[in-house]
């Protein structure tokens, strides 16, 4: 875990456990790892099988706490965090994460009262980041740029929040240099690479593999109608799917999945099926015979197992959604496992996804998101196969532009529902009200009325995007973009005050 060697600790947590099935802290790893690789219902399973083992374990409850808050079940995660508080009082680590799930919640007056106590246990200087946090979600942001410029050292965390601070004060330049600085700190800290030309082979296999001729032969599973249906959210981290799920779910037909890693899970669960010399997708010309055919019902069904253990097919609802980012990617297995499933393809001005995802620590798109470099790189590799799908298989998609959606909700929001074949209603036009937390960098502003601040926000950073023009150039006009302004004069930097 250290070393965030994931796949070894993986192999040894199970080890562990199969040493003996009875021991709770053997649960309680496997339960950590399963979710730092993102599998949350079954590291919830196995955190709390460690708990049923042992109830008195303070760093299980706080780890399922945790899990819970990623799966956005905030209110199960809150007396979680509480019995593990009164398990171990003045506790750093259980006050801090309690603490910023009230702040996720929107209670910010008991998120700073845990926040004191946090600091009273340890010192003022563990909390600074939370504490500053808070001070931006008040507007108190040259309070919190105090506190960050006091300090000795800035953590990359750190960083990318004064990036923030310093983008909201106009100070862009800098806001610019913390943000390069604090993703290179992270990824060189967690040891995270991302390797160009192992994303070029495996998208150029794609293409090659998924064209008309072997999409007409390829197995199509039939509709069960025992269940809710997955309707997918496709875009690319920051495009906007938080919003579209947000609006979605404001429904009273549809439930917020969130996103799930199930369709991920496909590749190596067709290659094990498939027990194929060739490795995914070569290995799908299995299915071309007759005893092979039955592959895309499994990966339906595969798909409804896991989705029971979100509870998501629970009955009253006609959809689920799932908004994972980079589905898109594997859109030919979406349409084996769910033929007449609903897609909505959200997209966003690549230049605003470039400054929106360097200013964030993401994990998405093959860890691509802690340089500028990368993140372009990837940005027009899925636009290209993306592209390559849609004249390859017609995927029957609605495409929402964000910016669209921001300017006129109410006609955008028709466009929507009346593809998904759902009435109107008043609520989804004001889906931030009441509005939850969803596990993404995008939980506060959902919370808050659209507003247009961030369409554009490209310009206050051409000089540093402008090299990437000619290379984004395709991605651009797939989408129907322009750069505008790339010889007008930015607004000066703000003086500091």
């Amino acid at each position: 875990m250290t070393r965030r060697d994931l796949p070894g600790a993986y192999q040894a947590a199970l080890t562990a456990l199969r040493a003996n099935a009875c021991e709770a802290e053997a649960h309680a790893v496997l339960g950590i790892v399963l979710s730092e690789l993102n599998d949350l219902p079954s590291g919830e399973w196995h955190l709390r099988r460690a708990l049923e083992l042992d109830e008195s374990l303070a760093d299980c409850l706080v780890n399922l706490a945790v899990n819970l808050v990623r799966q956005s079940r905030t209110q199960e995660a809150d007396s979680y965090f509480a019995r593990a508080d009164a398990l171990s009082p003045g506790s750093l680590h259980i006050l801090a994460q309690w603490s910023r799930l009230q702040e996720m919640q929107g209670n910010l007056e008991r998120a700073e009262e845990l926040l004191e106590r946090a600091a009273a246990a340890s010192s003022p200087q563990d909390v600074d980041l939370l504490r500053v946090l808070y001070l931006c979600r008040r507007g108190r942001e040259h309070e919190a740029l105090q506190i960050l410029d006091s300090a000795s050292a800035l953590s990359g965390k750190a960083q990318l929040e004064r990036g923030r601070i310093y983008d909201r004060l106009g100070r862009h330049r800098d806001a610019w240099a913390d943000w390069q600085a604090g993703n290179a700190e992270l990824a060189a800290r967690a040891g995270i690479e991302y390797r160009p030309a192992a994303i070029e082979a495996l998208f150029g296999r794609l293409q090659r593999f998924f064209t008309r001729p072997n999409l007409e032969w390829l197995p199509r599973a039939t509709t069960r109608r025992d269940v809710p249906q997955p309707l997918f959210i496709m875009g690319f981290p920051r495009s906007g799917t938080t919003l579209i799920e947000r609006v979605l779910a404001s429904h009273s037909a549809v439930r917020a999945g969130g996103e799930l890693t199930f369709v991920g899970e496909w590749p190596p669960l067709i290659d094990r099926l498939l027990a194929d010399s060739a490795a995914f997708p070569e290995s799908l010309a299995k299915t071309l015979a007759a005893d092979h055919r039955h592959v895309a019902s499994l990966l339906r069904d595969y798909y409804f197992a896991r989705s029971e253990a979100r509870g998501l097919n629970e009955p009253g609802k006609r959809y689920f959604t799932d908004k994972m980012p980079l589905n898109e990617t594997l859109a030919p297995l979406v349409r084996m496992a769910f033929p007449h499933a609903k897609i909505v393809r959200v997209i966003r001005h690549p230049l605003d996804v470039c400054v929106s995802m360097l200013s964030h620590e993401l994990g998405h798109g093959f860890n691509c998101g802690y340089r500028v470099e990368t993140i372009v790189h990837q940005l027009c590799a899925s636009s290209a196969l993306v592209e390559h799908y849609r004249a390859e298989l017609g995927l029957g998609e609605l495409t929402l532009r964000y910016e669209d959606f921001v300017h006129h909700p109410v006609e955008e929001t028709r466009r929507l529902l009346d593809y998904l074949e759902l009435p109107f209603e008043p609520a989804c036009v004001n889906s931030h009200a009441g509005a939850p937390y969803t596990a993404t960098p995008s939980y506060s502003q959902v919370t808050e009325p659209l507003n247009d601040r961030s369409i554009g926000r490209y310009r206050h950073y051409l000089k540093q995007l402008t090299p990437f023009v000619p290379q984004l150039s395709a991605c651009l006009a797939a989408s129907g973009y322009t750069v505008e302004s790339l010889s007008t004069r930015t607004p000066p930097e703000q003086t500091p005050q």
